[in-house]
């Protein structure tokens, strides 16, 4: 996997792949935190890297994480723990928002969150897939965009491409965990989701208004 170039000590994981193993959203995790101790340092790495997200663990038993993208830390990311999740093999993910609760289901891994830990997004229904693929960019305005459109409602199934807008190089993100969670949490109902270039992402709402994220993760790079 050539196409990462990272310094040793940092996995590349490519998260929410679809069901041919293709496609999802890189993200870089740095397994020793204590290597950027600060902030100022987690940016220079996430902004060198040029991933969507970095991770940084703090405390690999405890699942202590912190989140940066090229531009900003982040209090909650969907992909990011997914993919963390995944490597770290643990149950419990600990965020400043609170506790991420992952679990491995044979190919999938979930997480469990709430709604009110995503950063504003704004939800643009569009009246069908072709419209969504048909997009050649971010479409004009202002703020994180998350274009959707049924492609067989009574399935839940979902098309949808994800466009930050906040002056990063990142112009598109390809999987995009918590706008998933923030969809399927406003439809009320479980979502799969093909996102990006192709790919999958699955959602469930639960009645204590938290909502599962699940997808599948493959390591790129081992660090």
């Amino acid at each position: 996997m050539s196409d990462y170039d990272v310094p040793r000590g940092i996995d590349v994981l490519r998260v929410f792949c679809g069901p041919d193993g293709r496609y999802g959203n890189a993200l870089g995790v740095v397994r020793d935190g204590r290597d950027h101790p600060d902030e100022a340092s987690r940016q220079l790495l996430a902004r060198r890297l040029g991933f969507s997200e970095t991770v940084f663990v703090d405390d690999p038993e405890r699942g202590r994480v912190d989140i940066h993208t090229p531009g900003l830390r982040l209090p909650f990311a969907g992909h990011p723990l997914v993919g963390t999740a995944w490597l770290l093999d643990l149950e419990v993910l600990e965020l400043a928002v609170g506790d991420v609760f992952a679990r491995q289901d044979g190919e999938f891994t979930w997480i469990t969150a709430r709604p009110e830990w995503v950063p504003p997004r704004t939800l643009q229904q569009y009246g069908s897939a072709a419209e969504i693929e048909a997009l050649p960019g971010p479409p004009p305005g202002e703020g994180w965009l998350y274009a959707w459109a049924w492609e067989d409602e009574a399935a839940g199934r979902v098309r949808a491409r994800a466009f930050p807008r906040r002056g990063e190089a990142i112009v598109e993100d390809e999987a995009t965990g918590a706008a998933a969670l923030l969809l399927s949490a406003r439809l009320g109902r479980s979502l799969n989701i093909t996102q990006g270039r192709g790919s999958q992402i699955l959602t469930a709402p639960a009645p204590d208004g938290t909502v599962e994220v699940g997808g599948r993760v493959l390591m790129a790079v081992r660090g």
